[in-house]
């Protein structure tokens, strides 16, 4: 018996130090059984203490009171699925008819508390099925991404969310982003995870770096085309204007419209085209997009307007052309100048890392989902890399990005260096870089010329 006290006394003691210090290895070895077994045992109080039931239907209780017996209880949501995974559980419901999907995600925090999770989120799997989302640690906290990964073109993981899911930059569902942010906030780290994660793809990277390229430039023989300057980065964006038609051109002559050629077969886009024939994407990357909409003289607005006007045109045609925009910046608002909110209406992707003010975050979300303007503004400052991502949709989840150190992006850029393509179009901005025992970056000065 004193042998059997002493090994309980070590499981305890053992549980409460994984908890303390290793919250993840808590959950795999103890935490995961605790709390299913808590959601099957609360299951049915829990959902009627939050108002998640409904009455008997009018048969049942008919039936009760002809034989005379005690009138059934109200209903709960039917339980399809309760499936663990590496940071909490997923229960899938099935409604009951007069249950809505803003009934279950109105009740989350209670549901929550109910079941001691660490948090809930609902999702609409489809109609009439909700999937409840448990977390049950803080999995921002010390960010992890699982050893799974789904990858695919244009597809790139670069954060972990709340939820304990991977978000992913997926560039052929949502063509273009904006990333806002204040000093310290966490905006690089996510910028190098993006390049990291798109260094090991066919795509031309082209980066625009006005802090006289100390962000992107450490990075450069990863890349196609960096500019370092206003003057530099209206060549390039005219540039890739030019190399917008071009391939538009190729496209048309490769649609190939007959009464003999399948609907499908018709080419809209580079990824309709033969992989032979298909241009390289191109991701631009705009490291500080305020740097190119302020001036000073009447020489530097027109440059500012030429800038811009790009801008929107990439925005705008850009998608088909396989060409993608990736605009960071610490403010987006019309204080810019004529031009930036139609540019902004273009960014469908939206990532807000921690703002000094309400009207930066409404920058970013107050067209298209509100509800995560407060959640932007809450991100504390001891938790950079930390950012509320949303989209068209009007959903959005709160994100953080792994730590990656600038060491270990210029080293993989280094490593798949051999990836970088050459853009006829793009050459003359090409960085000339140093041999390959040196990272020093150089910008070529053949940049300098109108393309």
């Amino acid at each position: 018996m004193a042998r059997l006290s002493v090994v309980l006394l070590l499981v305890v003691a053992t549980a409460l130090v994984l908890r303390w210090r290793r919250p993840a290895w808590y959950w795999m070895t103890f935490g995961v059984v605790l709390a299913a077994l808590r959601v099957l045992v609360r299951y049915v109080s829990v959902m009627d203490a939050c108002g998640l039931t409904v009455p008997p239907p009018r048969w049942r209780l008919a039936l009760a009171r002809m034989a005379n017996r005690p009138a059934p209880e109200s209903r709960a949501p039917r339980i399809l699925r309760l499936r663990p995974t590496r940071t909490g559980l997923v229960l899938r419901l099935k409604l009951r008819p007069g249950q809505d999907v803003f009934d279950v995600s109105s009740a989350t925090d209670r549901l929550r508390h109910s079941f001691g999770m660490y948090g809930v989120t609902a999702w609409e799997i489809r109609s009439g099925v909700v999937e409840l989302r448990m977390t049950g640690y803080d999995v921002l906290k010390r960010v992890q991404m699982p050893a799974k990964i789904d990858r695919a073109p244009m597809r790139v993981p670069v954060a972990l969310r709340e939820d304990g899911s991977v978000h992913y930059r997926d560039y052929r569902t949502v063509p273009h982003g904006l990333t806002l942010g204040a000093t310290e906030s966490g905006k690089s780290v996510y910028q190098r995870n993006l390049v990291a994660g798109l260094a090991t793809q066919d795509v031309a990277l082209v980066g625009i770096d006005c802090k006289q390229g100390v962000e992107l430039f450490p990075l450069a023989r990863r890349f196609s085309a960096l500019a370092d300057n206003q003057d530099t980065a209206l060549d390039l964006l005219e540039a890739l204007v030019s190399h917008m038609e071009s391939v538009y051109q190729l496209v048309r002559e490769e649609q190939r419209i007959s009464v003999n050629v399948p609907d499908a077969e018709i080419a809209a886009d580079i990824w309709d085209l033969a992989e032979d024939l298909r241009p390289t994407p191109v991701v631009v990357l705009v490291d500080e997009v305020s740097e190119l909409a302020l001036f000073a003289s009447k020489e530097e607005e027109k440059r500012r307007d030429r800038i811009i006007t790009a801008l929107v045109r990439l925005a705008q045609l850009g998608r088909a052309a396989g060409i993608y925009l990736e605009i960071c910046g610490q403010r987006f608002g019309s204080e810019l100048g004529k031009g930036i909110t139609m540019l902004r209406a273009q960014l469908t992707g939206r990532t807000a890392h921690r703002v000094n003010d309400e009207a930066s975050a409404n920058m970013a979300f107050g067209d298209i989902c509100p509800d995560a303007v407060m959640a932007a503004i809450q991100i504390p400052a001891d938790a950079p890399g930390t950012a509320v991502a949303g989209d068209s949709t009007g959903g959005w989840s709160r994100i953080r990005s792994p730590h990656t150190s600038l060491r270990a992006a210029v080293n993989l850029c280094n490593k798949y260096a051999a990836r970088t393509p050459d853009l006829p179009a793009l050459a003359p901005f090409r960085p000339a870089t140093t041999s390959s025992n040196s990272d020093a970056v150089v910008l070529n000065k053949a940049s300098t010329t109108t393309a």
